[in-house]
Order: structure tokens, then C-alpha cells, then sequence
């Protein structure tokens, strides 16, 4: 190893230590690097056996030790203490992380706990000609690209690959600041560290050279020497209330409040996913596991893809035809509701704003919510399940040629409920041009708050047995567009190498009523709310504009007209007409920029005062079929398709994407092509009708 005399080497040596599970081949890799004589000793205090080694390498002093083999950081036999107490309180400078290369899922879960001490490491996939020889490929770069460790192939029978990985490791002793690892944990997890980032990063905190997020996954994980040392400083007091209400959501996610069982299930989804994307096996012959078998048809090539489409078609039919059942009670309910209110005021003023303003208004938005919940629960469901990641993994080709990331998959289906956590969910993509292109087109995912205009429309024109088919390929359409702008803006704006992607591959579960009532009640707690509150605010100044001022014609249609509404809805009319819009339709579009919600309780008090209108046929879903041209109706479900999304979710895009600028794009960017693409379809369906 060199020609220098190690005597009179005068550089402080190099401290390496050799870190494994048992039987990875950590000795017969000492033997392999050098022929100097072994030191062989006890650990202090204990009976385990300590093995040393001293040579030289490259003119520098090398001093290695090698740790008994743990298969856990917080393992529990005596050799697995005193591997841990090493690791976590003695100086040394780079951990080599051997790993058995024909069973590289298990050997990683080592690999995820060292990560987490934030020390120099260097991973030596060892055993790699038997690897080869069992037909298993690994892919050492994508390796390196997922977990942001440098990794080298060796073999200690034949050296090969020995000499580079002792170059490797000089190369990352010399580095002043040790490379930070790449390694991201699941959404809810991920959320947690980013707020608590956030939180450490408005403070300008600094301990040692960990950065703030570093900090954010040792206050979950509760690192109990990061906690005694943080917690005499002043930063505590407000700090740890953030980490219980973070922690306190991943408990209820997860189901325990065992951090260990919590971090085990991490590490052996990201494990699974490292392996799922790096290693490919010519060797077919070995019994395959249930998940593997299952595996085999969900992401097959072939008809993985078709199967994800039926799931999803399936879904919509359900969301449709079942909830038709509950909203028609909801529907009757509310208007009984409303007349027994109306009958018991006498002052008309106060009666039109309780009744045509509030309950009809407010009224429109809840008998949806039905639709809301089975969407939500089947969401939960696919995720849950661990089917989503499959997906993901399965698309992540298909996205590649489109300039997108595969785990942008799940903020994007994230959106088929909600955009604001989907927006929030982008932080999981660690490349900047990857994340902002996912933000641009996430819009383009239908929201569930859109969904209650789709269920409104497509009952108006189309028979029950297909407004399921219609709802569904609405939301197919919406997605491809949002695939075609990610091509475009990858192209034009972002231009940019695609980064290597893994994605957690969990077993495949049963999920708990426990958990699926915890996500699922979240959301729809959350639709009451807003149900309750801002849309309640919006449909009481739409009442007060659709009212005011009074005009002496005392038809409705003419009162509507002359309104404030009717003013601003016919100012802005002329953009609408080549599209096919009337004010009406275009009053809902600008209210929809508040909510999207609001455009059905815009609708509601719009459309129910028309003079067409008997009181047997006074239903918002009556009156939209009598009132709006067919042609008219698919540009308007168009429009609102691809245009901007809610004040809400704006206000998060701005957050997430760095600035009001990325808003002012994003506006223009799906303004123009909801114009454009409503334009097409108004026109081709005149045509054709």
C-alpha cells in the first residue's frame, strides 16, 4: 500500500471503522486491503473481541477497526452495544458500511441507521462476484445518486474493486464538510421534518455542522443526546411544541407511538424501494414471496397500467352512483329545510338572504359531500394498502418522457383530493426544476372540490349509468394535459437532467377502520369547515351583490341583470362570448378563484331565480339543464379544469414555488391554455351536435 515508511508518517492517522451485519465479510475485507499483522483485543470494559489494523496508504497513516457485526444501531446483545457506543461516542472519521451484495434489503437497514449519525461514510458492497454469479445486477451509480453515499463494488476473495474503495475513502477523509445524504422518508414523515425545518431555519439555528434539516429528523427520531444538548437553550421552549403536534401526526398515521416500530417500518419501505430500483435478478428461480407475487401482476408492464385506469374508473362509478343516494335526501332535506325557515321570517330582505343566499348557497356546497367522503376513502384506501408507491414506481418511465419525476406521482394523485397537501407534498422532490415543474401542473389534477361541478354537470346531461364514464374521463383528461405542459415547461422554462428516483415500497396491508376514519374524517372535517365558514362569507356577499341596488322592475331576471353581479359579470362577458359563456357562467369562474366550491353555490343562487323556473322544477340540477346549451356546458367543465386553483392552494403555491412571481406564471400559464382548450371544445362539440 505504498512505499512510505508509516514510522516516521508524522499526519495524524486516518481513523476508519468497519460497520456491518454479521457475516458481510468485514474481516476477510481488512485481509484483503493490507498484509500488515492484525491487533486483536477486548473492547474496554467488556469481553468482545476488538480487532485493529495499522498501514499506510497512500503516504497517510490509516487506523481501522473493526466493529463487531450489529444488525441494528440499537440492537441488544453485547457485541451490538458495544458497536453502537463506538459508533455514537468515539472519534473516528469515516464509517465503511459493508454490505452483503447478494442480500442488499436487509444489509441496508444498517445502512439507514449509520445515515443517521451524520458522519463520513463510504458503503462497500462486498460479496459482489457472488452476486454476480446468482444472476443479480446492481446498479452501484444509482445507488450512490438515491442515498448521496459513495459506493463501491469489492470482492475480498478476488480484491477487486479493494484498491478504489480505499482511494474512495481518502477522498471523502479529505473533504472538509462530509456529503449529506439524499435519503427521503414518507409524506407524512417528510412533512414534519419540513415544518420543523422551516421553523429552525426562520431562527438561524446552528449546533455543530448538521443542517437544519438533519436537526428536524433527530427531533423526531427523539435522538436523545441531540435532545439533552438543545434543551437548555432558549430556541426549546418554542420549539417543542411544534415536535409534539408533528409527532402526535405521524403517531395517529402510523397507528403507534412505538418511534422504533415507526422508523423500522421506514427503513424497511425505503430499503425495499432502493432495491426495487437498483437491482435487477436474471435468476428466477428462487420461491417468490406473497408481496413479490402480487407485485408481479400490479406493476407488470403490460397490464399494471390498465389495472391502475379500472381502479380509478371503478372509483368514479362508485363516487358517482352512490353517492347519488345520499345526495338526493341531502337535496330534499335542505330545501325542507329552507322553506320551514323562510316560512317563519316575514321580512322579505332578511328571508331572501337567509334562504336564497345562505341555506340554497351553503346548501349546494354539502349535498356534495357524500361524493367527497367515497373519494376520499378511496384514495385512502390505495395508499394505505401500499399501492400508490407501486404505481409510482411503475409510472416513473412513463413520467420520465414527459419531464417529470416518478415520485412526483404521489403529490399529483395527492391532488385528485386536495392541491393544498399536494403542493406540500412536492417537498419530497429534492430537485428544484423536478418540484417546481410538479407545482405548475398540479392544477391540472382535478381537486375534490371540483368535483361537486362534475357530478352537477354530468347528471344535468348525461343518464346515471354514464356520468360515472364522464367523470372519469374528465379527470383522465385533466392529467394528460397536465403531462403534456410538464413536457412543455421541461422543455422551455425548466430544462434540466432527470434525477434518479426511489420510491418506498412498503408490504402490502390491510388497512385499520381506525386509520382510514383518521384521514378520512380529516378531509371531511375540513370540507364542513370551510363549508361553514369562508364558503358561508362567500355566498352571503354573492347574495348581497346578485340583490343590490334595487331596481324598479320587480322581476328577478331583471334584478339579477342590474346587480353588482350582473355588472361585473357582463363587464368581463366579452372574454367569454368566443367560448360560449354567459355572464352567469362567468360570474361562477371569477367566484371560483376564492374556492372552487363557490362556483356550485354561485350557480345555486344564480340559476334558481329564473323566471323559466316552476317551483317543481326549482332544483339547481333542473335548472342548469334547462338554462345552459349543451356546447356551453362542456367549455365551461373545460375551463374550470385547467384554470387556477383556489385562494387557498395559491396562496401554498406562492410558499412552496419561492415567490408571487411563480404565481403571476401560473395564472397566465393556465388562464391562456383554459381559454385555448375551451375554445376547441366549444366549437367541436357545435359541430358535432
Amino acid at each position: 500500500m505504498g512505499e512510505c515508511n508509516l514510522e516516521n508518517n508524522s499526519l495524524k492517522p486516518m481513523k476508519i471503522v468497519l460497520a456491518g451485519q454479521p457475516n458481510v465479510g468485514k474481516s476477510s475485507l481488512i485481509n484483503a486491503m493490507t498484509n500488515a499483522q492484525l491487533k486483536v483485543g477486548n473492547f474496554s470494559g467488556v469481553t468482545v473481541e476488538k480487532t485493529e489494523i495499522c498501514f499506510e496508504h497512500h503516504c497517510h497513516a490509516v487506523e481501522m477497526i473493526d466493529l463487531p457485526g450489529t444488525y441494528s444501531v440499537n440492537g441488544f446483545s453485547q457485541e451490538e452495544k458495544v458497536a453502537r457506543d463506538y459508533l455514537l461516542n468515539e472519534d473516528y472519521d469515516v464509517i465503511i458500511n459493508v454490505i452483503d451484495s447478494t442480500h442488499l434489503t436487509r444489509n441496508l437497514l444498517l445502512t439507514l441507521e449509520l445515515l443517521n449519525l451524520n458522519k463520513k461514510m463510504v458503503l462497500a458492497l462486498n460479496m459482489y462476484d457472488e452476486a454476480q454469479k446468482d444472476g443479480i445486477i446492481i446498479d452501484i451509480k444509482q445507488i450512490e445518486a438515491i442515498t448521496g453515499i459513495p459506493t463501491v463494488a469489492v470482492s475480498a476473495n478476488t480484491k477487486e474493486g479493494v484498491d478504489k474503495l480505499l482511494d474512495t475513502v481518502h477522498e471523502k477523509y479529505d473533504l472538509e464538510k462530509r456529503l449529506k445524504t439524499n435519503i427521503t422518508y414518507s409524506d407524512t414523515i417528510e412533512n414534519g421534518i419540513f415544518n420543523i425545518k422551516e421553523f429552525l431555519d426562520s431562527k438561524n439555528y446552528e449546533y455543530k455542522d448538521l443542517n437544519s434539516r438533519e436537526m428536524a429528523i433527530k427531533l423526531i427520531i427523539e435522538d436523545k443526546e441531540f435532545f439533552k444538548a438543545i434543551h437548555d437553550e432558549p430556541i426549546f421552549m418554542e420549539l417543542q411544541p411544534l415536535v409534539i403536534n408533528e409527532v402526535n401526526d405521524i403517531y395517529s398515521y402510523f397507528e403507534t407511538k412505538d418511534l422504533v416500530e415507526i422508523q423500522s417500518q421506514e427503513h424497511h419501505s425505503i430499503a425495499r424501494g432502493i432495491r426495487a430500483e437498483t437491482v435487477k435478478r436474471a435468476d428466477k428461480k428462487k420461491p417468490k414471496q406473497l408481496t413479490k407475487k402480487i407485485d408481479d401482476i400490479l406493476i407488470n408492464k403490460f397490464v399494471g397500467i390498465p389495472i391502475f385506469l379500472f381502479l380509478m374508473w371503478g372509483l368514479f362509478q362508485l363516487t358517482f352512483e352512490i353517492g347519488a343516494i345520499p345526495m338526493d335526501y341531502i337535496d330534499a332535506g335542505i330545501g325542507w329545510f329552507g322553506d320551514a325557515v323562510g316560512a317563519s321570517i316575514s321580512h322579505e330582505g332578511l328571508r331572501s338572504l337567509i334562504v336564497d343566499g345562505i341555506i340554497n348557497g351553503v346548501g349546494a356546497v354539502l349535498m356534495f359531500l357524500p361524493n367527497i367522503i367515497i373519494l376520499y376513502i378511496g384514495i385512502a384506501l390505495l395508499e394505505t394498502t401500499g399501492y400508490m408507491s407501486r404505481v409510482a414506481f411503475l409510472l416513473d418511465g412513463f413520467f420520465h418522457k414527459f419531464g417529470l419525476h416518478g415520485k412526483s406521482f404521489i403529490p399529483l394523485v395527492t391532488g385528485f383530493g386536495c392541491t393544498v397537501p399536494a403542493y406540500m407534498a412536492t417537498r419530497t422532490l429534492k430537485n428544484e426544476k423536478d418540484r417546481l415543474i410538479t407545482l405548475y401542473i398540479l392544477g391540472f389534477m382535478s381537486c375534490g372540490a371540483r368535483l361537486p361541478i362534475y357530478v352537477l354537470f354530468a347528471g344535468a346531461f348525461f343518464s346515471a349509468s354514464s356520468a360515472g364514464n364522464v367523470i372519469f374521463a374528465i379527470y383522465i383528461l385533466g392529467a394528460l394535459m397536465g403531462l403534456v405542459m410538464a413536457k412543455v415547461l421541461r422543455v422551455t422554462a425548466f430544462k434540466g437532467e432527470d434525477e434518479p428516483f426511489v420510491m418506498e415500497m412498503p408490504k402490502y396491508r390491510m388497512p385499520t377502520m381506525k386509520l382510514l376514519w383518521f384521514i378520512v374524517s380529516k378531509e371531511a372535517w375540513m370540507y364542513l369547515k370551510k363549508a361553514g365558514t369562508f364558503i358561508l362569507a362567500a355566498t352571503i356577499l354573492i347574495w348581497f351583490a346578485s340583490n343590490y341596488p334595487k331596481v324598479d322592475d320587480p322581476s328577478p331576471k331583471a334584478q339579477l341583470e342590474q346587480s353588482y353581479l350582473g355588472i361585473m359579470g357582463k363587464s368581463t362577458q366579452f372574454l367569454f362570448d368566443p367560448i360560449g359563456l354567459d355572464w352567469r357562467q362567468t360570474v361562477a369562474l371569477e367566484t371560483g378563484l376564492a374556492a372552487k366550491e363557490v362556483v356550485v353555490a354561485t350557480l345555486g343562487i344564480l340559476y334558481n331565480v329564473g323566471e323559466d323556473l316552476d317551483e317543481t322544477s326549482g332544483a339547481l340540477l333542473d335548472a342548469i339543464k334547462q338554462q345552459i346549451p349543451f356546447a356551453s356546458a362542456v367549455s365551461f367543465i373545460v375551463f374550470v379544469m385547467i384554470y387556477l386553483p383556489c385562494f387557498a392552494a395559491s396562496m401554498v403555491f406562492v410558499k412552496e414555488a419561492g415567490g408571487y412571481n411563480h404565481l403571476v406564471y401560473l395564472f397566465i400559464l393556465t388562464t391562456v391554455v383554459a381559454w385555448v382548450m375551451s375554445f376547441l371544445a366549444y366549437n367541436i362539440t357545435l359541430a358535432i351536435t
